[in-house]
């Protein structure tokens, strides 16, 4: 007898396109961005509450809308290999994964409003650029995620501006040590997207979507991966070494094992579920980051 898949519910096709191994990228420059209000001598703590709405808002929007555009342009392909694409799962209406994505948007955008109106009203205008560069992305007529460029948009918005924002709102004021750590957690978060990328480079690249990755092709794309789990170590090097910040920073070297582990897989290995498996614990390895730099920075 030949066994059948059992149906998908709703229930784990909408669970499977909010793609939670994602949100780490969104909440690790909240915490690390915190941790260093903390030593800077004090912090708002709920403008940092509020920093991780926005963060989540704008990932959950990212993951709803890229599932929704994908659908739309044809670049789901039935042989990916990856989490269930809700719109084109035949369970849940594309529309309602757009009217998700807006949703998600939506709450980010309340949430940001409320931070500038009650403490910069310049803040409007960096979280204008978060919400059209989220929409932007696998959406409009010419979306930069086809054109090479998510991993600048990665890093720049889930890297440097959300370490930064979070610092600024909750103390007023960036230092160098917020951009040092803004580019640790932006790599980190590229090497999430990279991971992505690789594991969809054949589909990917049949389907006319032209990642960065479809771009320099496999290994080169495992360099860049190499070169930013590298860069993402580097920073808190440089950061000691420029007096910024403090030796127990270093702690967060002890976070290279767990990042080394998802390298590792991608150096070896081009099946899907095993790249699966590397995002994970990519994500997971970000999350290990920013707590262990957060109890370095505190000591």
């Amino acid at each position: 007898m030949i066994a059948t898949a059992a149906p998908l519910s709703s229930t784990r096709v909408w669970w499977s396109a909010v793609r939670p191994a994602t949100l780490a990228a969104s909440v690790a420059p909240v915490l690390a961005g915190t941790a260093i209000a903390v030593h800077m001598g004090g912090a708002r703590w709920w403008a940092g509450a509020g920093a991780v709405v926005v963060g989540l808002g704008m990932q959950l929007g990212v993951n709803f809308a890229n599932d929704y555009s994908d659908f739309v342009r044809g670049a789901d392909n039935p042989t990916r290999v990856g989490p269930v694409r809700a719109a084109s799962s035949g369970v849940v209406a594309p529309a309602q994964v757009r009217m998700a994505a807006i949703a998600a948007f939506g709450v980010a955008g309340l949430a940001g409003l409320l931070l500038s109106v009650a403490l910069d009203w310049r803040l409007l205008v960096a979280g204008a650029a978060c919400l059209l560069a989220g929409w932007l992305y696998t959406g409009g007529p010419r979306p930069y995620g086809y054109l090479g460029l998510g991993e600048l948009f990665v890093f720049l918005f889930f890297g440097l501006v959300a370490t930064a924002g979070t610092v600024y709102i909750e103390t007023g004021r960036i230092t160098p040590l917020t951009f040092l750590t803004g580019c640790s957690l932006g790599f980190l978060a590229c090497a999430i997207l990279v991971l992505n990328n690789l594991r969809d480079i054949q589909t990917d690249r049949a389907a006319g979507k032209r990642t960065l990755a479809t771009r320099i092709g496999l290994q080169r794309t495992r360099v860049l991966l190499l070169a930013l789990v590298c860069g993402a170590f580097a920073a808190p090097v440089v950061a000691v070494a420029l007096n910024v910040a403090g030796i127990p920073t270093l702690l967060v070297l002890f976070a290279i094992p767990p990042a080394v582990i998802p390298l590792r897989i991608a150096l070896s290995n081009q099946a899907g579920p095993a790249l699966v498996g590397a995002l994970k614990r990519m994500a997971v390895a970000e999350l290990i980051f920013a707590l262990i730099f957060a109890l370095g920075i505190l000591l």
